[in-house]
């Protein structure tokens, strides 16, 4: 039986589910080369993972839905901490790219040679191409042009807390590739004059969901989106904007995603938060009309296609329908207080509201049937490289700049597609080119990849059961990463952390689990030693199990690996209050960060409130240790803590926990 041919994609956030724009992104283009008969062998570099956490988030991760979707997952985590910050103008290409990410790409075609194109997610993971064998077809999938994005903060006195670099660190990252997709019109055109790789414009397609229809009212606006700064930016001005001289009779602002945990204190009169939703298709029945009043990005807001391909009207800035080549002046609105207008002005005149509702019809018309050629033209090229009848990269051909561009228009043939010729069996698509496979191939892709609900999956016969000291805690091996709570098992509290080191074992997606949960258990707590973790929200956020669970638990995993240790000393005791003098690493100076601290004794331990932190006008705080390699230096500071109850005897170890980190602080006597 004849294999499918395969495409190797390395992307930084997870495919499922797809809850954010550039998971939809990366599900968009799998289902597109599975559409064109390739099988997709997903590598999931935990690098999104890490940085959000850092910000008091945690977007779900589904690796057993991926299992599912893909021939093959690796899941790989770096060692190195990503950096947020830089000191220098912009960030060099290469300092958001971990080297397990090159790795890992050198240990897959050593044990997939067949493979014969590699595609990456965003342009800063561009050094893992260096290590793909030659003859392999090199993609990079850009989403965003990065070049100088931080200038778009600048209006809002902010900075950006993601890559951003400058056009030449962009143009060595592109210059790797042999193939470069870029999401937009705009961008493509950006790309070709800075890269020596053939461009070709990939805007997503977004299969129709539902009809069009002029709604009877509209009772509800919504928004749809990420935590990310251009959408944490754009829609908190919006919604102020709405909620100023809201009354009953207009309609609902309501917002879903993963943002509203970052949009505490917005909602009020006239500005709902939905919060999280599993169903895409249940957010689009609550809202009557989209808005997108984004005031800065970059790339193709996924947002909006995704409303017009469940058939609702849409009324967004021009930066937010950016790669739509919009037309309409309800698509082009200059700023929030515009979309506001618009808003009003559709609502009360039931002939605009048509109007509207017909021009986003024909907006999503133009975009689908784009969208479906630029496919073709992706597919084609992929299937002559795999068939041996077309050069790897215009670098070796010498071709000009002037053929760099792809740009489907609807009708086109294309560059890289197939000749005609008569086929045996059907495309999947009608502008697709036929891919040659035997017929018993099972499908590569659910066409609905990644939009499901978690997928159960039974305990796992390497499960570890722990108990006494009034919990229990179950380590369950598995891929089954979406559950934050189980019914059974308690609560999420811990999972293991495995970084890539070049064999099969540490890409594996399967990981240890810790639930806990209370119970009637005597004895005391169990001790699970020196364990590589990395909290769940329960720790620091959630807070759901009860003091007594907590303690224990705290007490449990005293010994796991910690990020960063010093050496403290009390130097005050009133009450139910300690001081303590220590070392924090920069970041934590502050006192801002959301923090837990557990205070650890022999064979007990105590929740304590971290009050205060106040860096101390002294040299040195004694010793520190970085055990990442990566946190800044570390700053004196007081600590002033309160006991929640009788600190336990003889303590000798403070474990201070916070969203991304695990320190360890040893206490000298006084």
């Amino acid at each position: 039986m004849a294999r499918e041919p395969a495409v190797l994609v390395l992307a930084p956030m997870p495919a499922a589910p797809a809850s954010a724009g550039n998971r939809r992104r990366l599900v968009a283009t799998c289902e597109a080369l599975a559409r064109g008969g390739f099988a997709v062998d997903l590598a999931y570099l935990a690098h999104e993972d890490q940085v959000y956490r850092r910000f008091g988030q945690h977007p779900p991760t589904d690796l057993s839905a991926m299992e599912e979707t893909f021939r093959n997952v690796f899941l790989i985590e770096p060692r190195a901490v990503i950096p947020l910050k830089t000191r220098a103008p912009c960030f060099g290409i290469d300092e958001w790219c971990p080297a397990e990410a090159g790795e890992f790409v050198a240990w897959y075609f050593s044990q997939y040679p067949e493979t014969r194109a590699a595609l990456v997610n965003y342009v800063f993971l561009s050094a893992a191409l260096e290590r793909v064998p030659p003859g392999v077809l090199r993609l990079i999938d850009t989403h965003d042009r990065f070049a100088d994005r931080q200038t778009q903060y600048r209006p809002f006195r902010a900075e950006p807390n993601f890559f951003y670099t400058d056009a030449a660190g962009e143009a060595a990252g592109l210059a790797r590739a042999d193939v470069v997709l870029a999401i937009q019109a705009a961008e493509a055109r950006h790309f070709a004059e800075i890269s020596p790789a053939r461009v070709l414009l990939l805007p997503p397609l977004f299969p129709p969901q539902r009809p069009f229809a002029v709604p009877e009212r509209v009772a509800r606006i919504g928004f749809l989106g990420h935590g990310n700064d251009p959408n944490l930016f754009s829609i908190g001005r919006f919604a102020r904007a709405w909620a100023q001289g809201w009354t009953p009779d207009r309609p609902e602002l309501v917002i879903a995603g993963e943002i509203c945990r970052s949009l505490a204190g917005l909602e009020g009169p006239g500005v709902r938060l939905l919060g999280y939703l599993d169903s895409l298709a249940d957010f689009y029945a609550q809202a009557d009309l989209v808005v997108a009043p984004m005031l800065m990005g970059s790339g193709l807001k996924m947002k909006v296609g995704e409303a017009l391909s469940y058939g609702r009207p849409v009324i967004g800035t021009e930066i937010g329908l950016e790669g739509f080549e919009p037309e309409d002046p309800a698509h082009r609105c200059r700023d929030a207080e515009e979309v506001k207008a618009t808003v009003l002005a559709v609502v009360e005149d039931g002939q605009a509201l048509a109007r509207l509702t017909a021009a986003s019809e024909r907006l999503f018309a133009r975009y689908a049937d784009a969208a479906e050629t630029a496919e073709a033209e992706l597919i084609g090229l992929l299937v002559s490289h795999h068939e041996g009848r077309g050069a790897p990269s215009p670098r070796t051909r010498g071709e000009g700049r002037d053929d760099l561009v792809v740009i489907a228009t609807s009708g086109s043939d294309g560059e890289g597609a197939l000749p005609d010729e008569t086929h045996p069996t059907t495309p999947p698509h009608h502008r697709l080119p036929v891919h040659f496979g035997d017929d018993g191939v099972a499908e590569v892709l659910s066409p609905r990849a990644g939009r499901g609900d978690a997928h159960g999956a039974s305990a796992s016969p390497e499960n570890i059961v722990l108990t006494g000291g009034g919990i229990t805690i179950t380590g369950e091996h598995s891929a089954r990463s979406r559950p934050a709570t189980d019914p059974d098992l308690g609560i999420l509290v811990a999972i293991e952390r495995r970084p890539g080191d070049g064999n099969a074992a540490s890409y594996a997606p399967e990981r240890r689990r810790w639930f806990a949960r209370a119970a009637q258990a005597e004895g005391p707590v169990p001790r699970l030693g020196a364990l590589d973790v990395a909290l769940s929200p329960e720790w620091v956020r959630s807070r759901a199990l009860l003091p007594a669970a907590r303690t224990a638990l705290a007490l449990a995993f005293a010994d796991m690996a910690a990020d960063w240790e010093a050496v403290g000393r009390i130097v005050g005791r009133a009450g139910e209050r300690i001081e303590i003098a220590t070392g924090l690493p920069g970041v934590l100076a502050s006192g801002a960060h959301p923090t837990a601290a557990f205070l650890i004794g022999e064979d007990s331990a105590t929740e304590l409130r971290l009050e205060r932190v106040t860096p101390l006008q002294i040299r040195s705080s004694g010793a520190y240790a970085d055990l990442t390699g990566r946190l800044p230096a570390p700053v004196p500071v007081s600590l002033g803590l309160r006991a929640e109850a009788q600190p336990p005897a003889g303590a000798r170890r403070l474990l201070l926990l916070t969203d991304d980190g695990v320190g360890r602080i040893s206490l000298e006597a006084s």
